[in-house]
């Protein structure tokens, strides 16, 4: 019997942490991957403010899925030190907020490039960050992102495969995958199922790579959970709703609890957590 938690990037409803957990609170939702909070990236808070961002969710009762930090979300060309440095800076960060998951990429490659030119330095760059990780107890969740090496599910494994790892898994990411004209299902989730440890639900159209709430576009979110479901997973499925320009809300926003709500983050945040419910409530049955 597979356990499906429920998290949420936050920020997309309000940069305010307590708005933040007064929406989510409303949707029954107690986790969050937290990656902006308080006007600026969690990464760039210091350890003192993450202690005071920690009693404010624990006064509340909420948890950290993942850091949703921007690890590996530079060129490959980049210089590497300081970004190094950050990712040691975001593991103290995930400590303090007794979560095991970091949110990581595996680094832009230059435009009009063949990502196999740098995938050495991918891998090397990799190498640094488990070790520095090792033995704190936390994992690395890769996920998916265009133009980045890892935006394939090939490369994805690759670099899976290639740390060979226990504390690196993969972040499934449909949307992403889609926006990279990537299949979804059985193609991807196949390749990468052994290795799935966590969900970021979002979809997203082949024709114009829009996003959309899941289960209205090409991502076939639904055909990946009920795929986890049978297999038992257990982990979070954390809602990015990155839905500011998505056509169809007047036919998702019937429902009159979300039709008063006012515009902008809480109503798009509520639909997408609509949608997502429909998924799992026909999943569940």
């Amino acid at each position: 019997m597979s356990k499906f938690i429920l998290s949420a990037f936050a920020d997309e409803i309000d940069e305010n942490l307590q708005t933040q957990m007064d929406v989510l609170e409303k949707h029954g939702i107690y986790h969050i991957e937290m990656r902006g909070v308080n006007g600026r990236n969690l990464t760039q808070h210091s350890l003192e403010e993450v202690m005071e961002i920690k009693k404010q969710l624990d006064d509340r009762g909420f948890k950290i899925s993942a850091v949703g930090s921007p690890i590996g979300k530079i060129k490959i060309t980049d210089p590497f030190l300081p970004h190094l440095e950050l990712f040691k800076h975001t593991i103290e960060i995930a400590k303090i907020l007794e979560t095991r998951y970091i949110r990581v990429f595996s680094f832009f490659i230059p435009q009009g490039t063949d990502p196999s030119e740098y995938r050495d330095e991918v891998m090397e760059r990799f190498g640094k960050f488990i070790e520095a990780a090792e033995g704190s107890g936390l994992i690395l969740l890769h996920e998916n992102e265009k133009d980045i090496y890892g935006d394939t599910a090939e490369r994805c494994l690759d670099l899976i495969k290639t740390m060979n790892s226990s504390i690196l898994k993969a972040t499934f990411d449909p949307a992403n995958f889609v926006q990279c004209n990537v299949k979804t299902y059985p193609e991807a989730y196949e390749l990468l199922k052994d290795h799935i440890a966590y969900m970021h639900i979002k979809d997203a159209l082949y024709s114009d790579h829009s996003v959309v709430p899941a289960g209205h576009g090409d991502g076939k979110v639904k055909e990946i959970l009920m795929a986890l479901d049978a297999k038992g997973f257990e982990g979070f499925l954390s809602l990015e709703p990155h839905l500011g320009n998505f056509k169809g809300f007047a036919d998702l926003e019937q429902n009159a609890d979300i039709k008063n709500l006012p515009e902008g983050g809480p109503k798009l945040f509520a639909i997408a957590a609509q949608e997502l419910h429909k998924i799992l409530s026909d999943i569940k049955g």
